[in-house]
């Protein structure tokens, strides 16, 4: 660590007398604290008799004491333990260092590559984008693929839902955007998936690569609290780098896991379930989370994709449902293509990308237009053409996309380490 960044180190922490609090009473999720007067969001560290320091957060305020969610788990805390405030702000540290690494949401290295020095603190919890400051969305953005490309467009800024069923393939989508895609700058939320998917999607799906690419794991073994706040975490890492001018792709894996950590935060505080258990809460979150992405005025963007776990292939499910109204446009991964050896499995009728009339040029459009309309004249008459009762000559327009059905399938097929360039895609797109 250098000389300068010692002495900033040593300015974030003033100097002050500590005021301890003691632990009254303990349960599985959370901590009653009394003697300490704090705010919501507060970090506090207790001291456990057994020696370890535990880091929590304040999460509700009563007259008498407040109620703490610990970061790691509760074993080892008994009543009477001596706690007193971190933090009056959980701030994490950011810059150019934590590029090309796998961290935790309070960005301590996780990859064995050893410290990680910066100079820059960055709150975990800030107000979105303000409506006004937003920039117009009017530039695309490649991905690579030649489905999101052609039919799909995305544009600098825009927030885009994955929606899929387990084992679709949304792991194999995600490594393809962030391969694919021409973002300078990376960040990568992995939130309460399995340890085992972690490597897994390094390696697998990103080749082993993480050029200016940031990865923030809180995986399922972790506390409900890590899971939450690492997507937080994740996205001011990605405002930092937006704030410097960049642009800056986010993905997030998944919106799904980190609003059933919010559910399990909220049951625990006392908040009244709604749908599937979910508390108010935990819907209200999804809109603080994802209106932070976006483009601003002066500044560079975050275009960000964010997979939604569906539940039994139900798009009614409330975090779906929640999640497609925030968000700028959808892509549904589809089990009925797979099971036609379709991959990427986009179902690129029930998709919708809603600036891609902001975009692309309007021979584009004309073109993915008519690309569709064909496939939803295929898939209407599908029962009919494969039992033979239809006569070719009756439809011109389903004559056309029965030539076609093979170049159609073959342009929404696409091998995960293949990366097509975006005009290509273009110009195959107005052969059809």
């Amino acid at each position: 660590m250098t000389l300068s960044a010692i002495k900033d180190k040593l300015k974030q922490k003033e100097i002050k007398e500590i005021t301890f609090g003691k632990v009254i009473s303990i349960n599985a999720s959370n901590i009653e604290i009394n003697g300490l007067d704090t705010s919501i969001g507060d970090i506090i560290k207790i001291k456990a008799s057994n020696g370890q320091e535990k880091l929590s957060m304040v999460t509700a305020l009563k007259e008498d004491f407040l109620i703490v969610s610990p970061f790691d788990f509760v074993e080892g805390i008994k009543i009477g333990d001596n706690a007193y405030i971190e933090n009056n702000n959980l701030q994490i540290p950011v810059g150019d260092a934590i590029l090309g690494r796998v961290v935790d949401p309070l960005m301590k290295p996780v990859d064995g590559k050893g410290d990680i020095y910066t100079t820059s603190y960055k709150p975990i919890i800030e107000p979105p984008i303000e409506a006004m400051k937003r920039g117009l969305i009017e530039e695309k953005f490649s991905v690579g693929v030649k489905a999101i490309d052609g039919l799909l467009t995305t544009g600098v800024g825009q927030k885009v839902g994955i929606f899929a069923g387990s084992g679709v393939g949304k792991s194999t989508l995600m490594g393809m955007i962030v391969r694919g895609s021409e973002a300078p700058i990376k960040v990568v939320a992995l939130i309460g998936e399995r340890g085992r998917e972690v490597p897994e999607f390094i390696e697998k799906n990103l080749g082993g690569d993480l050029t200016n690419t940031v990865v923030v794991v809180a995986t399922s073994d972790d506390s409900s609290l890590m899971r939450k706040y690492g997507a937080f975490s994740a996205i001011s890492v990605a405002e930092y780098f937006k704030n410097q001018g960049r642009d800056v792709l986010f993905i997030m894996d998944s919106v799904t896991r980190f609003a059933m950590a919010q559910r399990e935060i909220g049951l625990a505080l006392g908040e009244p379930p709604t749908s599937k258990g979910y508390p108010p809460s935990s819907l209200t979150l999804l809109a603080q989370l994802m209106e932070r992405a976006g483009k601003e005025e002066g500044k560079g963007s975050i275009t960000a994709f964010f997979t939604v776990l569906i539940e039994g292939d139900d798009m009614s499910d409330p975090i779906a449902d929640q999640s497609r109204s925030i968000l700028d446009g959808h892509i549904v991964l589809s089990r009925e293509m797979t099971d036609f050896g379709i991959y990427p499995p986009i179902n690129i009728l029930n998709s919708a990308s809603r600036v891609m009339g902001d975009v692309t040029t309007k021979e584009h459009g004309e073109s993915a237009r008519k690309f569709k309309r064909m496939f939803s004249l295929l898939k209407e008459n599908e029962v009919l053409i494969r039992i033979g009762a239809y006569e070719k000559g009756n439809d011109k327009e389903l004559d056309e996309a029965i030539e076609k059905k093979e170049a159609m399938e073959e342009f929404l097929k696409q091998a995960p380490d293949e990366v097509v360039d975006f005009d290509k895609t273009v110009e195959i797109l107005k052969s059809f």
